[in-house]
């Protein structure tokens, strides 16, 4: 394992953002397909791209682009890709504490992205990579307003989030994979955001709704949250249920579609938006990103995302879908019902 050692650490002052993410970074090789190939076959391919991404590092730069002042703790090689990270964190201002790894590979992923936009990712990280408890600084965490998390590296998320909860910061979780040691890391998340099958394979139950609300009960989240590709987000704050359909658009490449839409519920956050103008940004922002290529490709303006939601149609006839109000129920009747 290489030798590790604390990027731009001897900064006279910490000064204190609006958001700190701790969790991956990645550099993509997208490759654009004309469609995904068969086992055994051959395709050519016209062209390919090297761009930086990873799921809390895009979102991070996100929220840097649209005004807030953020940091990002992760951890690098010390080769080519983390040149284009520091390069990519330099041009947007995100103040970054990286640990380098003498001799260590970056993470990195390979994306093929078929005609229709969807993207197959192929990841590769070196495990020197892995992001540990001991490698983190209090400082860095709880001198923001909000952290956020993939929890990938649990043990280190789970400090980072520990941190967090006991300042009285709120946590905002992107979890797409049921970790092992994940129930500690959710027992310090406020805004738990998931991909679309997590909640129902941490609470083995194949209805959404009802995973959704045992979840949020088990854990005591502020909220639970799905997000649905087309379909938009499921969200779930112990009283009742909000649904944003997603907005219609020209889909080039659907990388890093879910990283913004974390974004865009942080920065909602931010600026204390009621609940489902939060989703409905978020859902905004991250199909203005699957219009152009690669993770942080489609990141615009707020003002062009919120022209976005003024003038795109959405899934469902383009009409807001309604609240769905029903009765709070704690996690023992929830079992009940699903039962």
């Amino acid at each position: 394992m290489g030798r590790a050692s604390y990027y731009n650490e001897n900064m006279a002052e910490l000064e204190k953002v609006d958001l700190v993410g701790v969790g991956l970074n990645a550099t993509d090789t997208l490759i654009s397909l004309a469609e995904y190939p068969v086992r055994g076959s051959k395709l050519e391919y016209s062209n390919s791209s090297i761009l930086p991404g990873g799921q809390v590092a895009t979102t991070v730069v996100a929220c840097q682009t649209w005004g807030l002042h953020t940091r990002y703790v992760g951890k690098l090689g010390d080769d080519h890709a983390a040149c284009l990270h520091r390069e990519a964190f330099d041009k947007v201002g995100v103040e970054a504490r990286l640990i380098t790894v003498s001799g260590g590979v970056s993470p990195q992923s390979l994306i093929l992205v078929d005609a229709c936009g969807e993207r197959t990712v192929l990841c590769r990280r070196d495990e020197s990579m892995a992001l540990r408890p001991e490698e983190l600084k209090r400082e860095w965490i709880v001198n923001a307003r909000v952290l956020h998390v993939d929890g990938h590296e649990t043990a280190a998320a789970t400090q980072a989030a520990s941190w967090a909860h006991d300042a009285g910061i709120p946590v905002v979780a992107d979890l797409d994979e049921t970790y092992p040691g994940v129930d500690d890391l959710i027992a310090n998340i406020d805004y738990l955001i998931v991909s679309k099958d997590f909640s129902c394979k941490l609470m083995q139950d194949n209805n959404l709704e009802s995973a959704l609300r045992r979840m949020q009960a088990r854990y005591n989240c502020r909220l639970s949250a799905a997000t649905l590709g087309e379909d938009g987000v499921l969200g779930w704050d112990g009283k009742r249920f909000y649904r944003s359909a997603a907005y219609r658009v020209p889909v080039v490449d659907t990388t890093g579609a879910g990283d913004i839409f974390r974004a865009g519920f942080i920065y909602g956050l931010m600026q204390e938006w009621p609940l489902e103008r939060q989703l409905d940004f978020s859902c905004a922002a991250a199909a203005m990103n699957c219009m152009a290529a690669g993770a942080r490709g489609g990141i615009k303006t707020v003002e062009a995302v919120e022209n976005l939601m003024a003038t795109v149609e959405r899934y469902e006839n383009g009409q807001k879908v309604p609240v769905i109000d029903v009765p709070v129920l704690d996690e023992r009747d929830v079992d009940r019902v699903s039962r």
